[in-house]
């Protein structure tokens, strides 16, 4: 048991810390040499790694690195956006093998999906030339953690949609479900700027808005998975009736339809114009309406004294926003102000994984099982 226990905690080094030699493996998981060979010779034998000298000029004999075999275990990973899908093979190491996206256009359905799932299947293999070993897939709704139920998504017009279920027994494969701001947070928390911090939350706005978070490094799903909903905070009691059937949602003050009107653009509220407005904002040392700014702020603080995280990473329209200085500076003032930002602060940074953030978070959740398997 300790030999599997132990090899599973190298086989997670390598993945998040790519290629490494034995030495390294053996300071960083605080193992012996003889150890750390033992269990790499078996890698080798699995076809999991290879192994080549290092280039190092020390004097002495190079130590060996270890490299994962990224197409020796691969993960599907899909991002199921309202405005595209995007279906990604990542192997173990967390390496793009291949990827193709196609715009959703009309066709939004359950079954639409699964088919293209079940086509993109066949598609990667042929490319990467092995076979999958799991399915994850990214929704913008609020899904069951349990089974991968999909219970309701507004801007895709599903409800209670079992897709778990559904993709699993058309490719055969285990098949993981979550909401893309849950996921937000893995992939900031494993590849992004909140790599080692444990407590973390990830806001996100596009058609809607939520939160990724993650508490003493687990995410944190509530009783039924449907935690993080933010965007559906209460935030005025006489708010305007939202696509959740709730009135005054936080969502319609800071979500992208609140945007478009505060930014005063006309026609459909798309993320690309509305991200090209604030940058043009930002480049001009521009600032965004005082109003609007408030409403984000105050929500903002809410958050953090709820939650008591470490770091709150934006994405989305909100990575855009805050790259305004002027709102970042604001923002950081009223959390640092508020009672929880002030006993031990709190770092707020804008993402850097930028629209393939749902496509990495979904294949790490999926390598958060099958790793302790290989």
């Amino acid at each position: 048991m300790r030999d599997r226990s132990t090899r599973s905690a190298l086989v997670r080094a390598v993945h998040l810390g790519g290629a490494r030699t034995r030495a390294e493996l053996a300071e960083d998981l605080s193992l012996n040499r003889s150890t750390v060979k033992s269990l790499v010779d078996d890698l080798v034998a699995d076809g999991l790694v290879t192994e080549h000298p290092s280039s190092g000029g020390g004097a002495g004999r190079p130590s060996l690195v270890v490299d994962p075999v990224a197409s020796a275990a691969w993960v599907l990973s899909v991002d199921a956006a309202v405005d595209w899908v995007t279906f990604s093979a990542i192997g173990w190491g967390g390496t793009t093998l291949a990827e193709v996206e196609h715009e959703r256009g009309a066709g939004r359905s359950p079954e639409e999906l699964v088919e293209r799932i079940v086509a993109a299947t066949a598609d990667l293999t042929a490319r990467v030339g092995t076979s999958p070993r799991a399915v994850s897939v990214a929704v913008p709704g609020l899904v069951r953690s349990a089974d991968g139920s999909v219970r309701v998504a507004p801007n895709l017009g599903w409800r209670d949609v079992p897709l778990g279920q559904s993709v699993g027994d058309a490719v055969g494969l285990a098949c993981v479900v979550a909401n893309e701001s849950d996921l937000g947070v893995v992939a900031e928390h494993t590849r992004g700027c909140a790599r080692g911090v444990d407590d973390v939350v990830y806001l996100f706005a596009e058609f809607g808005v939520g939160a990724g978070i993650l508490s003493a490094g687990t995410l944190l799903g509530g009783s039924g998975g449907y935690a993080g909903e933010v965007g559906h905070m209460r935030a005025t009691r006489r708010g305007r009736r939202c696509s959740c059937g709730s009135d005054g949602c936080w969502e319609l003050s800071v979500g992208q339809e609140a945007l478009r009107d505060a930014l005063g653009l006309a026609g459909p509220a798309r993320p690309a114009a509305l991200a090209r407005a604030i940058a043009d904002i930002a480049a001009r040392g521009g600032a965004l309406p005082d109003a609007y700014v408030e409403e984000l702020a105050t929500g903002v603080c809410t958050i953090v004294t709820m939650v008591d995280p470490r770091a709150v990473v934006f994405g989305g329209l909100f990575a855009d926003v805050l790259g305004v200085p002027s709102v970042m500076d604001h923002v950081r003032a009223a959390v640092n102000d508020c009672l929880v930002g002030r006993q031990q602060g709190v770092a707020l940074h804008v993402s850097g994984l930028g629209r393939r953030i749902s496509v990495i978070g979904a294949a790490e959740l999926a390598f958060a099982q099958l790793l302790p398997r290989l």
